[in-house]
C-alpha cells in the first residue's frame, strides 16, 4: 500500500497538512493514499515519480501549469472518461490509470 506520505518514492513529499482524513484510491490496481482535499494530480504525484505516460511516446509526465490550461494533466478511469488531475478533486475510491486503456483513440 502506497503511503499519503509520499514516503514510496512519490514527486511531491508533503510538508503540512498531513493530519488530513486519509483517501483510498487505485493507480493502475495498486491501492493507494491520498488526504481529503487533494487533487488527483497531488494525490498521484505523492505516491508517484510521475503522472502518466504520454500518447505520443515514451516519456513521463508529470503536469505542467498545474491550472487546466495545459492538457498535460489529463488522466484515465477504469471506467469513465479522462480527466484533469490537476483539476479534479480526488474522490474515495478512484481508480485512474496512467496509460490510455485498450481501445482508447
Amino acid at each position: 500500500m502506497s503511503m499519503a506520505s509520499g514516503v514510496a518514492g512519490g514527486r511531491l513529499i508533503r510538508l503540512a497538512e498531513t493530519d488530513r482524513a486519509p483517501m483510498r484510491f487505485f493507480l493502475d490496481g495498486t491501492m493507494c493514499l491520498g488526504l481529503a482535499g487533494d487533487t488527483v494530480l497531488s494525490a498521484i504525484l505523492s505516491v508517484s515519480p510521475m503522472l502518466r505516460r504520454s500518447e505520443f511516446g515514451p516519456e513521463a509526465r508529470a503536469g505542467f501549469c498545474l491550472m487546466g490550461a495545459c492538457q498535460d494533466c489529463w488522466v484515465w478511469q477504469e471506467d469513465g472518461p479522462r480527466l484533469r488531475a490537476c483539476s479534479t478533486p480526488l474522490a474515495e475510491g478512484m481508480r485512474l490509470l496512467t496509460d490510455a486503456p485498450r481501445g482508447w483513440p
